[in-house]
C-alpha cells in the first residue's frame, strides 16, 4: 500500500471521529482512565524509587548495621513479641567489635532510634519551636559511617563525646526551622531540646529522601544521650533502649569478612548455641535493596493489573463503537468496494479508525498521568520522575488496545458482500 492511501486512510479515521465527538470522547473514557494510571502512578512509584535507594545508598556499600531488630525482620514474617524479647545492643558490644575484630575499620554506635527505642523531643531558640523530632545519640564517626555533609560547623569531636558535653548537630529541618527564616549564623548558639540546653556546633546537609521526615532529627553525643535518656526517655514507641551499632569493615577486608567476624562475637556475647539463631540482625544498603525491590515489584504488577482492567473495559467501548459504525456505514463500504476497494484497505481503514481513538485516548492519559504527578509533587513536595519510556508504553499500549479490539469490527467491515451492502437501508 503506497504512502498517499496510507494519508487517505489515516485522514478519514479522522473525519470520521471528528463527526461523532460525545461517542468517540465515552469511547476513549477507559483508555484515558487506564494510561492516566500508567503514566500516573509511574511517575511517582519511579520518583519514590530513585529518591529512597539515592537515601538508601548514604549508608555506603560496605556498611554494615548491627541492630536487635528492623523492618527486615518484620518483612521476613518473625514474631514481634518475640523480637523484643531479644536482649539489647549496648555500648560495650561495639567497644567489643572494635577491639576483637581484626577486619573492622570504624564502628560507630547510634542511641534512640529503631524498634521500640526511638527518642524524641522539642528543639526551641527564642520564640521559634519545632514539632516532635528524633533525639540521635551518636559517636564522631556519625559523618564517616553515613556519608552525610555539613552545611555549616562541624561535628562534634571524640573529646566532646568522653566528656559528655551538650553540643549538638541539628538536621535540616530543624535548622529551616529555628534560624534560616531570620538569616541567624546557628554555629554556637544555645538550643533547648526540651528543657535541656545545647550548644549548636554544626548542621547536617538536606539528605535525599522521599519522606519530607527523614530530617525530623538532631544529634547529640551518644554520651550525653545515656544520661538525659537513661530514666526518662521520651520513646515513640515505648520500651527499648538498644542501640544500633554501625560499621565500616577496613579498605582492605571484605564486607562478607567483617560481617562474619561480627557475628561470632556477638554470638560468644549473647551465649548462642551453635543450633540456636542469631538474637540480633545483621544487614545493610544491599539487604534493605532487596526488600525494597521485592516491594517494588508487587507494586508494579498491581499497577499493571488495575490499569489492564481500565484497558479492557475501554477495549470492549471501542469493539462496540465501531461494530456500531459499521453497521451504520454498511452502504459507505459497499460504494467503496464497487470502486474497487480492496478488502485489506476496508480492514485498514477501520483498524485506522481504532487505533487513532484509542492514541488519542493515550494522548489524554498521557497528560492527565503528567499533570496528577506535577501536581501532587507540587502540592506536597512528593518526588516525582517521568520517564521518556512511561509515555511510549502509555501510547503503545493504547494503540494496541485499539487494534485488538478493532480487529473484530474491521475484519467483519471488510468481508461484506458489495452487493448487499449497496442494498443496505
Amino acid at each position: 500500500m503506497n504512502r498517499g492511501l496510507w494519508r487517505e486512510v489515516f485522514v478519514m479515521a479522522l473525519d470520521t471521529l471528528r463527526t461523532n465527538k460525545m461517542r468517540s470522547g465515552l469511547t476513549v473514557l477507559g483508555v484515558v482512565i487506564g494510561i492516566t494510571s500508567i503514566v500516573g502512578m509511574t511517575s511517582l512509584i519511579r520518583g519514590f524509587d530513585e529518591s529512597l535507594r539515592d537515601m538508601i545508598r548514604e549508608l555506603g556499600p560496605n556498611t554494615i548495621m548491627l541492630s536487635k531488630a528492623s523492618g527486615l525482620t518484620l518483612a521476613s514474617g518473625a514474631d514481634f513479641a518475640q523480637i523484643m524479647r531479644r536482649p539489647n545492643l549496648t555500648v560495650a558490644d561495639a567497644k567489643a567489635i572494635e577491639k576483637l575484630a581484626p577486619s573492622v575499620g570504624i564502628v560507630d554506635i547510634w542511641m534512640g532510634q529503631g524498634l521500640g527505642g526511638q527518642t524524641v523531643g522539642r528543639v526551641s531558640y527564642g520564640g521559634q519551636r519545632t514539632p516532635t523530632l528524633g533525639v540521635l545519640g551518636a559517636t564522631e564517626q556519625f559523618a564517616a559511617v553515613n556519608f552525610v555533609k555539613l552545611s555549616f560547623g562541624r561535628f562534634f569531636t571524640e573529646s566532646e563525646v568522653q566528656r559528655r558535653r551538650r553540643v549538638v548537630v541539628l538536621a535540616n529541618n530543624p535548622y529551616q526551622a529555628l534560624f534560616a527564616p531570620s538569616g541567624l549564623d546557628p554555629i554556637g548558639k544555645k538550643v533547648r531540646i526540651d528543657a535541656i540546653e545545647y550548644t549548636v556546633v554544626g548542621v547536617l546537609g538536606k539528605r535525599p529522601s522521599p519522606f519530607p521526615q527523614a530530617d525530623d532529627f538532631v544529634v547529640i553525643p551518644q554520651t550525653t544521650h545515656q544520661v538525659v535518656f537513661s530514666t526518662n526517655a521520651r520513646r515513640a514507641f515505648g520500651g527499648g533502649g538498644s542501640a544500633t551499632i554501625t560499621i565500616v569493615p577496613l579498605q582492605t577486608a571484605t564486607r562478607e569478612q567483617a560481617a562474619a567476624e561480627v557475628e561470632e562475637i556477638m554470638r560468644i556475647r549473647h551465649g548462642l548455641k551453635l543450633d540456636e539463631p542469631n538474637d540480633f540482625e545483621l544487614g545493610g544498603q544491599d539487604a534493605i535493596l532487596r526488600l525494597w525491590d521485592q516491594i517494588s515489584r508487587a507494586v508494579f504488577l498491581a499497577l499493571v493489573v488495575i490499569s489492564s482492567v481500565a484497558l479492557m473495559v475501554g477495549g470492549i467501548g471501542v469493539m462496540a463503537i465501531m461494530m456500531i459504525s459499521v453497521t451504520e456505514r454498511t452502504r459507505e463500504i459497499g460504494v467503496r468496494k464497487a470502486l474497487g476497494a480492496r478488502r485489506q484497505e476496508i480492514l485498514l481503514q477501520f483498524l485506522s479508525e481504532a487505533a487513532v481513538l484509542t492514541s488519542v485516548g493515550g494522548v489524554l492519559g498521557i497528560l492527565c498521568g503528567s499533570g496528577i504527578g506535577v501536581a501532587i509533587s507540587f502540592a506536597t513536595g512528593f518526588p516525582i520522575s517521568l520517564p521518556w519510556w512511561s509515555f511510549a508504553i502509555g501510547l503503545g499500549f493504547s494503540a494496541a488496545v485499539g487494534i485488538f479490539f478493532g480487529m473484530v469490527p474491521a475484519v467483519r467491515a471488510s468481508r461484506l458482500d458489495p452487493i448487499e451492502a449497496l442494498r443496505h437501508e
